[in-house]
């Protein structure tokens, strides 16, 4: 979607960019005009897409290494994309994770490795990027991506579920802490889209009677997330900071 250049001038930085949701994110904002950091831990990717988006417009493009689950590698990610892009101006902090299974089968290791990477490494990519617009004295605009598993629950993603409602509750906390600064923080609550994660999921009859279950009787198509990505991410949401916008087809409403 395009929406007029809505980016145009700002400089993102993308975590979990290498597939999915971030690289759809990221080739939105370029097409929009804005210039573009993606992080993630598969680099090949990432150089591939770069190569994508200056094609698609955007006028700088980087691709930077990181484990959301290492501060120092959160550290180093963010003092690149300010050099690389000249500075700044909105995170989408996307990275993520989900360990399928039952809780009561599960080990405390697969627990901890989604809340390293899903409630932990948005909580330090937010803290990062937000003292180094605090201490430069410039604005800033964090996106938290979330999900209605925040909201609500789902058998088998115990886990996921607990740290994307952390997810929604961290955004609302740090928007009460940073709008002093001049920092808004915002998430999406993305449904159910088709991704790496759950590819092949909604062919399951269990996929199929979820769907069946969805209002609107479908799951999410990428572009459907693009309007309210480009809101949050664009300063036609300037006066919006701790809301948690749920794009589900009504998933939530049922």
């Amino acid at each position: 979607m395009d929406l007029g250049d809505r980016l145009k001038g700002q400089r993102l930085l993308i975590t979990g960019a290498s597939s999915g949701l971030g690289a759809h994110f990221a080739r939105l904002a370029a097409r929009n005009g804005a210039s573009v950091a993606v992080a993630a831990r598969r680099t090949d990717r990432l150089e591939t897409l770069v190569k994508e988006l200056e094609q698609l417009g955007a006028p700088r493009a980087e691709a930077i290494a990181l484990d959301v689950s290492d501060g120092a590698s959160i550290h180093a990610c963010v003092a690149r994309a300010v050099d690389a892009l000249g500075g700044l101006d909105v995170l989408i902090n996307n990275a993520g994770t989900v360990r399928q299974g039952l809780a009561i089968d599960q080990t405390a290791e697969d627990f901890d490795d989604v809340m390293s990477v899903n409630l932990r490494g948005v909580w330090l990519m937010a803290i990062a990027v937000a003292r180094h617009w605090r201490d430069t004295k410039t604005p800033g605009n964090i996106v938290n991506i979330a999900s209605i598993l925040g909201e609500r629950v789902s058998a088998g993603t115990a886990s996921y579920c607990v740290s994307k409602a952390g997810v929604v509750q961290m955004t609302k906390a740090l928007a009460l802490e940073f709008a002093r600064h001049n920092i808004r923080v915002n998430a999406l609550e993305p449904g159910y889209f088709e991704t790496e994660i759950n590819s092949g999921f909604f062919d399951t009859d269990a996929g199929k009677t979820m769907i069946r279950s969805i209002p609107m009787r479908r799951i999410g198509r990428l572009e459907d997330l693009d309007g309210p990505l480009l809101l949050l991410a664009s300063d036609a949401s300037r006066f919006m900071t701790g809301a948690a916008i749920p794009v589900d087809g009504g998933h939530l409403l049922v």
